[in-house]
């Protein structure tokens, strides 16, 4: 129930792979509702045809009928373990990899919280391995009403970002994801997601920690981290940010996970609900590093010591190019998309507290 899709499609080889996700984790939050009965999945289309080719869902078994609320509502479970971004292709073993999100009900299954690598011509899953284990959680967790948070509530500590794939050298790979927990995670995709390393770079929570995206030039991992904070945390999502709390970007060493560098700009001044967090996907070309912030900046970072090389403020009037009327604001969700030698990204982004906007910014590199 409630699917959408937040990542985006994949083509390879004349097949289209699409991950699934949902709403149902905050649809579920409400007391009259039978949570929750989803399951994460990717689906691969033909790509000429639209025809399912095959899909593979993240939760081998629907869900059945578990304990009733306070309430006497039915709920269900094994449910969650959505998709939220793309999958990572990886040709030399035919596979894909994706990263799984939390569980919406209990018992949380193994493939929640977990990066799995599943055959590009089958949809079988070769294998799987967890990061956090019993993180059931709906949006009911931590407000006035918890009568649908599970039992044993979970941090809510998903993967929010896709897998990125990198070549050591030597014959080696890594394949690294950072988590809503604030930890960037390093799998050995040649032998069954074995654990090479993990680094802590912030405190996570619902918001991340570590959320949409990261970043590599094959050397560095660049990692933004949200670790957005609210003034009153049960006004989640109604404002108040903190600008005290969140935000920096990390440069972490993809052999061993060693910090190289981490900046920490702010540039929220005197605005009265604002956050420094870095909860947008980051990217990464030519020796600059460009990233958006809830703040409204957007910023390019160089590559070799995090010093800003550009920052332009988003959260404004612009005058645009179709006569509407454009206004910036915080930048979250969408990362910046680069290719002809510009660079483009979105401002504006009102929910969890953020400056609302509707505006599509295209820059140079040099941030002109």
């Amino acid at each position: 129930r409630a699917a959408r899709i937040t990542g985006s499609p994949v083509l390879y080889r004349g097949r289209l792979f699409v991950p699934i996700a949902s709403a149902e984790e905050g649809v579920g939050a409400l007391p009259a509702y039978e949570c929750c009965t989803f399951r994460g999945s990717v689906v691969a289309l033909n790509a000429a045809t639209g025809e399912q080719v095959w899909r593979t869902f993240t939760i081998g078994e629907p869900a059945t009928p578990r304990a009733k609320n306070a309430k006497g509502v039915q709920l269900w479970g094994p449910s969650g373990a959505a998709v939220w971004s793309a999958p990572t292709i990886d040709a030399q073993t035919n596979s894909m990899y994706i990263a799984t999100g939390d569980a919406y009900s209990e018992p949380a299954p193994a493939t929640s919280d977990a990066v799995a690598a599943l055959d590009l011509d089958t949809g079988r899953i070769k294998w799987s391995v967890q990061a956090t284990a019993g993180d059931a959680f709906t949006m009911a967790c931590g407000t006035a009403d918890t009568t649908n948070c599970p039992q044993k509530a979970g941090p809510d500590h998903d993967f929010g970002q896709s897998a990125v794939l990198v070549a050591l050298g030597g014959g080696r790979r890594v394949l690294l994801a950072g988590q809503k927990s604030g930890v960037v995670h390093a799998f050995d995709p040649d032998h069954e997601g074995r654990k090479l390393w993990s680094a802590t770079i912030g405190r996570g929570g619902e918001l991340g920690g570590i959320e949409w995206g990261s970043a590599t030039d094959g050397v560095l991992m660049f990692v933004p981290l949200s670790d957005i904070t609210f003034k009153d945390p049960k006004a989640r999502g109604r404002g108040g940010l903190s600008s005290e709390v969140g935000g920096g970007l990390f440069a972490l060493r993809v052999a061993d996970g060693k910090q190289a560098w981490m900046a920490r700009p702010n540039g929220c001044g005197d605005r009265p609900s604002c956050s420094p967090a870095l909860s947008a996907p980051a990217a990464v070309a030519a020796g600059a590093i460009f990233s958006g912030s809830i703040d409204g900046h957007f910023r390019a970072f160089s590559t070799s010591d995090g010093r800003v090389l550009w920052d332009f403020d988003t959260a404004r009037e612009f005058e645009t190019v179709n006569g509407a009327k454009g206004t910036g604001g915080s930048i979250d969700v969408g990362g910046p998309a680069i290719a002809n030698g510009v660079v483009v990204t979105t401002s504006g982004y009102g929910q969890w507290g953020g400056m609302r906007g509707n505006v599509l910014l295209v820059f140079s590199p040099d941030g002109k």
